[in-house]
């Protein structure tokens, strides 16, 4: 007889009960006339001896979702930001990376280990002739790919190659050289270049200055989170305050007309727009070099101004350097060294100037006690006495 399961067992152990005359024959007795001391079983029964017990709904394993891994690339991004690397850092190593990979015919890195890396930082160096710098920015990538991301101690890859970086003396310009560069600029161009050679300043420090990070009482202006996350102070010149205060009065005309349109904010950092809601209005955080159009976001539609792209001012500082006639190859980190180095020849000291560049050891001032080609007591050519 087969169970329908709508059917109800007594249980064995309970006293027998005497079938219900008015039912058929062989039928299960009504429970009312079942003893109050008997126990009724509902289904499934227990198994009889031969016979596989049924399978129940809670004896089926729930399938658990498994969690996809992310991507390589993901994953590294993600140990470079939380490690607090920059933009352009993260972009580099990724690039490395992907090359890496791709050299290696899309084998996983897990897979490789120090002969693959020596095999291409080799063919880097041998094949397509890169500098020690770039070789070794490849070299840093692909350990912080193995140490950080594949969890690989830097122990287990044995002797890596690292190139020797060569000393290399910095291009500088005479002062007559950057006068005439200057001359050869217009406007916000101008006075950004002239920022960089008074002031010293690296070219994303200059475009990256708020207004609040110009002190024109105290003469002093404030790096937020320069090189190597470091800030520090260096000094306003004094010509360019004039200058600089006309082109802020331009900038805030420009701010009240964007808070009019109902735009006005800038992008703030570290996530501070959710602590001060209203600071990315406030006047003090507007950048000092905005950009000359809003750039718009298609699919919010939202606008705002970032700061003038580094290529803009890249591209100016070459086409004065071509119209001023000069041979040498000058850029915008060339203003950098012309403030330090004339700064060593009009007699400061290294200890100060290694404080206005930022930088952390004193010997990477020294280099520009090369260019001077002097030395403390002015050496004095034995040719020159002939």
């Amino acid at each position: 007889m087969i169970s329908t399961g709508d059917e109800e067992r007594v249980n064995p152990g309970a006293p027998a009960a005497h079938a219900d005359s008015s039912g058929p024959r062989g039928s299960l007795p009504s429970p009312r006339a079942l003893p109050l001391s008997a126990k009724v079983t509902r289904w499934p029964p227990a198994p009889r001896p031969g016979c596989v017990a049924p399978a129940t709904p809670s004896a089926v394993p729930t399938p658990v979702p498994t969690r996809q891994q992310p991507k390589l690339l993901d994953r590294l991004r993600e140990a470079l930001r939380s490690r607090h690397y920059s933009r352009r850092t993260e972009h580099a190593y990724c690039h490395w990376v992907r090359r890496f990979i791709f050299f290696h015919r899309v084998r996983h890195p897990v897979e490789m280990a120090e002969p693959e890396i020596n095999a291409f930082l080799t063919h880097l160096a041998v094949k397509e002739k890169v500098s020690a710098s770039t070789q070794n920015q490849a070299l840093s990538a692909l350990l912080f790919l193995y140490r950080h991301v594949l969890d690989r101690e830097i122990g287990d890859l044995g002797d890596v190659i690292r190139a020797r970086k060569p000393k290399r003396l910095p291009v500088v310009m005479t002062r007559e050289e950057a006068r005439a560069v200057l001359s050869h600029l217009e406007g916000d161009k101008r006075l950004m270049a002239s920022l960089m050679y008074g002031a010293g300043l690296r070219l994303m420090e200059c475009l990256r200055l708020r207004i609040q990070d110009i002190d024109f009482e105290r003469n002093e202006i404030t790096v937020r989170d320069g090189k190597g996350e470091k800030d520090r102070r260096t000094m306003l010149p004094e010509s360019l305050k004039s200058p600089l205060q006309e082109h802020l009065r331009k900038v805030k005309a420009i701010h009240a007309r964007d808070l009019a349109d109902g735009w006005g904010r800038v992008q703030m950092p570290n996530a501070l727009d959710r602590k001060y809601p209203n600071a990315p209005a406030d006047w003090r955080w507007q950048w000092v070099f905005p950009q000359e159009n809003r750039w718009k976001n298609t699919k919010t539609g939202e606008q705002g101004r970032h700061h003038v792209h580094e290529t803009i001012v890249q591209r100016a500082v070459r086409q004065a350097v071509r119209e001023a006639r000069i041979v040498k190859h000058v850029g915008c980190h060339t203003f950098r060294h012309c403030f330090a180095t004339h700064l060593l020849e009009d007699g400061y000291d290294i200890r100060t100037i290694q404080e206005l560049l930022g930088h952390k050891d004193v010997t990477t001032t020294m280099i520009y006690t090369h260019v001077l080609n002097k030395g403390g007591q002015g050496v004095r050519s034995p040719v020159d006495d002939l």
